[in-house]
């Protein structure tokens, strides 16, 4: 295809998308597909140390129908001033701006809020260390075939890319593999597992009794009763069924750029200030409707809780779970405004999320201290009525008769996992039955469903546990 058929192909979408969507959300297209590839590139050359040019082939490959644009993106990354900036043909720009500690952040006309990163407190870890920066190895043949498999790639795509697993049994690292220029200290974006983590924060503040999940959550915005969205509580934010009209975030697609929800990820400069404005599409609690706007809702919550300040909840966060975890590898991004952007802009290590996941495995115990409230894992993986995909208060879950959970039983998964999800491939797994936390990290295609291969991944890794008994530090 020819450059001016293709710059007609382009237009010709958006205008199409103007027709059907309205001219508001195809105008901002450009802007949301720019700022979507502005950000990765920045997070991922300036916190993770990747290359900017296979990170950009490997995340758009794995995004059905970017083709269609992609080609027509212009991304600069200025190594100097460490920030990123992509242009599509004049009708879109994005700047990302990395800042040591806080990772990057896009900035828009209002500019970019001034945070100062909070001083380490040394807090010491409750969860036994890892073993340093070498590698674990596979502890048995049939765990090191599970690992082959995982990083094997098809003949033909969709490509599976995985770029780190890592295994933990009765919490001890029991397997772990990186690919080229990833290690054990390398972070890498979690997308939507971000959301499990915000899910954690609230569950420490409902501990602490700063939160509650039923009644009004404290909502400024909100505050009128007579306000419908006065309405909506937090256990309905963490559930995705608080019925704000912000599109669907499910898919990771071309298409997805034209819903509302990134307009606010993409647009605005304060992204829970404008989901809080948007109307009620559903009464609260009635339907299930999983978008990002919910949990950047909580993401205010928890820094208002934590004192109002950017610096308050990076150190709440860090004081009550990371650092208690042993998670040092950890990079909180924030939006424009300085709130913590909790839907999908948490970086770290492989080895840190599987720490995250120990403290599920744990009850929400770590070290002998409880860090989460009694309940609450149980909590966070009751299933929602009508999520069809599966999913609990903040992670995606094997309980109840949703299509989704079904789906995963019948292909393997034990019936008793739930896990924390991220966009185009990334897992962290917590099975209680088989004492197993898996974290798995990639850039593959959503669909079909066993693209990134984790299906296989899962069956290989509670097979070869099983087979044999008791491995090297495992009960």
């Amino acid at each position: 295809m020819t450059r001016r058929r293709k710059i007609v192909l382009l237009t010709t979408t958006i205008a199409a998308a103007g027709l059907v969507l309205g001219a508001a959300r195809a105008r901002d297209m450009p802007k949301v597909a720019t700022g979507f590839v502005a950000d990765i590139l920045c997070s991922e050359t300036f916190v993770s140390g990747l290359d900017p040019r296979r990170n950009f082939t490997e995340t758009t490959d794995a995004m059905p129908g970017t083709g269609l644009i992609t080609w027509a993106m212009d991304t600069r990354v200025d190594r100097t001033r460490k920030d990123v900036t992509v242009t599509l043909f004049g009708i879109g720009r994005s700047h990302a701006v990395y800042r040591e500690g806080l990772g990057c952040t896009l900035e828009h006309e209002a500019g970019i809020a001034d945070v100062t990163v909070p001083p380490d407190d040394k807090q010491p870890a409750l969860l036994p260390e890892i073993a340093g920066s070498s590698l674990v190895p596979p502890q048995s043949p049939e765990l090191a075939g599970a690992l082959d498999r995982a990083f094997t790639e098809p003949a033909q795509p969709p490509y599976r890319r995985t770029r780190a697993i890592v295994v933990m049994k009765a919490g001890r690292v029991i397997a772990e593999r990186y690919a080229d220029g990833i290690g054990p200290e390398t972070p890498l974006l979690g997308f939507s597992m971000t959301k499990s983590v915000i899910s954690a924060l609230t569950g420490i503040l409902v501990r602490q009794g700063k939160l509650k999940l039923d009644g009004p959550a404290p909502v400024a915005a909100w505050k009128d009763p007579h306000d419908p969205h006065h309405a909506i509580t937090v256990d309905q934010l963490l559930r995705h069924t608080a019925g704000l009209a912000l599109g669907s975030s499910l898919q990771a697609s071309l298409g997805s750029a034209f819903e509302p929800v990134n307009r606010m990820k993409f647009v605005e400069t304060d992204m829970a200030a404008y989901a809080e404005t948007i109307p009620l599409e559903t009464a609260p609690g009635t339907a299930w409707n999983y978008h990002d706007g919910n949990i950047l809702i909580l993401s205010h919550l928890i820094r208002d809780a934590a004192g109002g300040t950017p610096e308050g909840a990076l150190r709440f966060a860090r004081r009550e779970l990371f650092a208690p975890l042993g998670m040092r590898h950890v990079t909180l991004q924030l939006d424009g405004s300085g709130t913590i952007e909790g839907s999908s802009e948490t970086l770290a290590s492989t080895r840190d999320w599987a720490r995250f996941g120990q403290l599920y495995l744990n009850d929400g115990v770590a070290g002998g201290k409880r860090i989460l409230p009694e309940g609450w894992v149980n909590y966070s993986a009751t299933a929602t009525p009508n999520a069809w995909v599966g999913i609990g208060a903040g992670f995606w879950t094997n309980q109840g008769d949703s299509f989704g959970a079904k789906f995963r039983v019948e292909h393997g998964w034990p019936r008793d996992a739930f896990f924390a999800k991220g966009t185009i491939g990334q897992y962290t797994i917590v099975i209680p039955s088989e004492k197993l936390v898996i974290v798995r990290l990639g850039r593959s295609p959503n669909a079909p469903p066993q693209a990134d291969g984790v299906f296989d991944l899962v069956r290989d890794v509670v097979a070869a546990t099983r087979e044999k008994g008791k491995l090297a530090g495992a009960d």
